[in-house]
């Protein structure tokens, strides 16, 4: 094989605004719309390392929308987001479920650019 033809094709990824740093509340999420769908974000200054998330706001067992009113935790080293309606626990990182694998969150790139939030899609 060429190396040409050994090179994946990757696509751009588009960064847009959803809202400003102000409207983040720290340790709590916001949800945002972005193309059609609503996206929860948490914002964890104190937090080492990386301090915002973006996951889907739709809890996967329930249907509903309400990922972005749960409480935000730590379970052995792994930041995690509890749903309030079933109390399973996700992943701020990956969006995976621990107690029911086969339950996962969509999770985005999320940044901080100027004041502003910027999710890519």
């Amino acid at each position: 094989m060429s190396p040409l033809n050994s090179q994946r094709v990757v696509a751009a990824e588009t960064w847009q605004t959803v809202c400003s740093q102000s409207d983040l509340v720290s340790n709590s999420g916001v949800v945002v719309w972005l193309d059609g769908d609503q996206v929860a974000l948490f914002y964890l200054p104190e937090a080492e390392g990386k301090t915002l998330y973006a996951v889907d706001n739709r809890d996967p067992q329930s249907g509903v929308n309400v990922i972005g009113r749960g409480l935000i935790g730590n379970i052995k080293g792994e930041l995690v987001i509890a749903s309030p309606l079933y109390k399973q626990h996700f992943r701020l990182e990956d969006g995976s479920c621990l107690e029911y694998p086969q339950q996962q969150l969509r999770v985005w790139p999320v940044r901080l650019r100027g004041g502003e939030v910027e999710i890519a899609f």
